[in-house]
This record gives structure tokens, C-alpha cells and sequence, in this order.
């Protein structure tokens, strides 16, 4: 019996392949060399260094299944050594603190620890590291990583969160909405050495040493509704400093019936000894109206969106060899931001619901 030519091209990939395992290029080459070159089975045995028997057993099952029937069948395997009780138990110490197990205060999973701790504490045979690794793979628990996580504990989280974002969504009528927030402490850092252009196959390199020249603070207002960007450099960051940006703020926007401003729950934010907002806002005629993130919330604050876009294009990178030099290039990064390439954020998230309140 020979193969036809649909049958040797079908076959071909699995004897000439390079990356085809090598169980099943060894028994596809069987069947080549026996149905195809036509060489005799005890020659085929001793050229692939294999028994007479298993050429006769992949020829027998290549007749009767085809390519296919070369590939090992299901396997039941041995009977699993724990049971599903014994598993759980595992998981359920891998999701518990391990001070609750006799460990130090602060202490986070290992698998060796695991591995101790399961064997002192699960009834049964005990689990090899093998066994507890496969367990909590299965269920894609990985108990000795730890991902950050802000929590904000401010009660009425979703109601602040509901303010500012109805603000993003629909602006009142005549009126300006203005993110405002301060970025601080950016620093004049100078490399010494240049970095390095990506290459084909190797990523950029940016020499980690630095020298420091000083730092600067930058107050920035953000408009939604245009996405220009007003904005105040200085070396500090204080009430004085704060009351002077907005006053320049407001001088920017006469025409406004209402400046509507978002920022965050700083200290200087708030009414207060040092820097009073109600005569601040009645020096100029009530327009201005103030709206509050919840606390650990600055996601909710658009301008922070503009701060992230600012660190990537001119701080991550840089290297500025005065406070002047950097100031400089935030100043020109704004500027051509004004100029034309900035926009306004298209703002995805509407808020959260909220239940109806009893009448």
C-alpha cells in the first residue's frame, strides 16, 4: 500500500517540520518511510531506533484513523491522591491572613510557607509544593501578590462623585467649569549621560544617576469645555500663591455670568484663617462657585488627566540643567497645548446610581 499525493501532503508537515513534536514526527516519519519510500518495517525499526512493535502498532492505527490517530489518546490517569475538601482547605488558608496561622504581623504567603503551613493544618496525606501549586493555579489565586488600592472614606463618595461628573456631562448654561489643582515639588533633574534611541529588538535606556537643580510648583485650571490651560509657576505653593492664580482666573473669564471651579479637599481649598474664599468671592461679584471631589478621589479631577499627559511628553524624559530651563519647557508645552493641539477630554463615565430616597 502506498499514499496517494493529498495523503503525503497532509503528512508531510509533521516529518519535515521543525517545530512538531518529536513523538509525533517520529511516528509520522513510520508511516513515510513505510507507505511513501517504501522501506521494510524491521529496516524502519532499526534506522529510528525503535521496536518492530511499535512500527506495526502506528501503521495499524495510521490505517485505520488517518493523520489524526497519531496523536496520543485520553489518558484517565491514576486516581487523584486529594480530594476536593483537601484543596479547599488550601485555598481557603491561601485567602486568610497569615498572622491567623502563627506569622509575624505583616507577613504575605509564600509557597513555601503555604506548603508548611497546609501540612500542619489539612487532615489527609500531606501535599507536596508541586500539588499546592497546582491548586491554586486551578483557580488563579496568586496569594503573594499585592495590587494597590485607595479607599475613599468620604460618605457620600457616589453623591460628590455625581456633582462633579454632572458637571462634565452637562455645564451650566453661561457659565465656566474649570479643573484646578496644584502639581508640586517637580523637580530640575539633569542626566549627565544622554539617553539612548530605541533599536530594532531593544527598548530605549535612560541612565538612572541624576543631579538635582532645584523645583518648581505649577497651579494649572483646566477648562472642559475648551480644554485651555491657565497656569501659575512659583517655587512654593501657598495660600498667597493660590489667591493671586485665581484672581488671575477670574480676570480671564469677564465675560462669565458663573466660574464654576473643581478641585480637590486641600487645606487652602477650604474656607479658613489664612485665605478667605467668601470674600474672595464677594470681591468679585459671587461668580465664582466651588465643588469638591470626594476625598481620595483626584480621578474624578479632569486637570489631573492634563498632569498625566504633561509628566509623559516633557518631565519623563527630560533633562533640565536650571529651574529655569524646566519651566521653560512646561511653559512651552502649554503654549502649544493652547495653540492648537490641545482639546477638550471626552468624559466616558456618567456617575453612579443612586437609590430613590424615601418620601
Amino acid at each position: 500500500m502506498r499514499l496517494c499525493p493529498e495523503q503525503q501532503k497532509d503528512l508531510e508537515p509533521w516529518v519535515r517540520g521543525q517545530r512538531v513534536e518529536y513523538r509525533l514526527k517520529i511516528r509520522a516519519t513510520i508511516i513515510w518511510q513505510l507507505l511513501v519510500e517504501g522501506i521494510p518495517e524491521s529496516d524502519v525499526a532499526r534506522d529510528l531506533n525503535v521496536t518492530l512493535k511499535t512500527v506495526c502498532k502506528w501503521r495499524r492505527r495510521y490505517l485505520s484513523g488517518g493523520r489524526e490517530a497519531l496523536r496520543d489518546r485520553y489518558r484517565s490517569g491514576a486516581r487523584g491522591k486529594f480530594d476536593v475538601g483537601q484543596r479547599c482547605e488550601v485555598i481557603a488558608i491561601a485567602c486568610d491572613d497569615p498572622k491567623n496561622y502563627g506569622c509575624p504581623e505583616g507577613t504575605r504567603w509564600t509557597l513555601d510557607r503555604l506548603v508548611q503551613t497546609a501540612a500542619e493544618r489539612v487532615d489527609g496525606p500531606s501535599m507536596s509544593r508541586s500539588s499546592i501549586q497546582r491548586t491554586l493555579t486551578e483557580v488563579d489565586l496568586r496569594p503573594h501578590k499585592v495590587q494597590m488600592w485607595l479607599h475613599s472614606p468620604d460618605p457620600q463618595f457616589k453623591e460628590k462623585v455625581n456633582d462633579v461628573v454632572g458637571l462634565y456631562l452637562d455645564p451650566p448654561q453661561g457659565a465656566v467649569v474649570l479643573s484646578v489643582d496644584e502639581k508640586t515639588s517637580i523637580q530640575a533633574l539633569e542626566r549627565p549621560h544622554a539617553t539612548k534611541p530605541a533599536l530594532p529588538g531593544r527598548p530605549g535606556r535612560q541612565e538612572f544617576e541624576y543631579v538635582r537643580h532645584g523645583t518648581t510648583s505649577l497651579l494649572a485650571s483646566f477648562n472642559i469645555q475648551s480644554g485651555e490651560v491657565l497656569h501659575r509657576l512659583g517655587p512654593t505653593r501657598t495660600a498667597a500663591d493660590l489667591l493671586a492664580f485665581m484672581d488671575e482666573v477670574a480676570d480671564h473669564h469677564p465675560e462669565a455670568e458663573k466660574i464654576i471651579v473643581i478641585w480637590d479637599n486641600l487645606n487652602i481649598h477650604h474656607e479658613g484663617p489664612s485665605l478667605r474664599w467668601s470674600e474672595f468671592n464677594t470681591r468679585h461679584e459671587g461668580k465664582f462657585e466651588f465643588h469638591y471631589t470626594p476625598l481620595h478621589a483626584s480621578w474624578v479631577n479632569q486637570v489631573e488627566v492634563f498632569f498625566s499627559l504633561l509628566q509623559k511628553a516633557v518631565l519623563r524624559w527630560g533633562s533640565f540643567r536650571s529651574v529655569a530651563e524646566l519651566e521653560a519647557a512646561l511653559v512651552g508645552f502649554i503654549e502649544r497645548w493652547n495653540g492648537g493641539q490641545g482639546h477638550p477630554f471626552h468624559w466616558a463615565f456618567r456617575g453612579y446610581p443612586l437609590q430613590a430616597k424615601a418620601a
